[in-house]
């Protein structure tokens, strides 16, 4: 079956940084374009980082650019996420998602919170 499990979050203080990946399995990895998504207490989910099946195009939200660097190895199946720089408005659940036209697949999330 699809799993898409995320890891790498925790309690990290401001301009601190942290690493997170997405270990894949059950679907054609390297068809897929892979992204992270995060989500605030009391807002909507947002999109942080894109990057298409090849690696060679990436895209990030205006809030992250400069900061946050996605990366993926189809050999290994995982995409990452490089936090530098970290606010405490980053702190969200963060969550890899796997896209190839209708198919959407989502990861259970992880929690990174940015407090000194």
């Amino acid at each position: 079956q699809v799993q898409l499990v995320e890891s790498g979050g925790g309690l990290v203080q401001p301009e601190g940084s942290l690493r997170l990946s997405c270990v894949t399995s059950g679907f054609t990895f390297q068809d897929y374009a892979m992204a992270w998504y995060r989500q605030a207490p009391g807002k909507e989910r947002e999109s942080v980082a894109i990057i298409g099946r090849g690696g060679g195009t990436t895209k990030y939200a205006d809030s992250v650019k400069g900061r946050f660097t996605i990366s993926r190895d189809n050999a290994k199946k995982t995409v990452y996420l490089q936090m530098n720089s970290l606010k405490p408005e980053d702190t969200a659940v963060y969550y890899c998602q796997a896209g190839f036209g209708s198919s959407i697949f989502w990861g259970q999330g992880t929690q990174v919170t940015v407090s000194s």
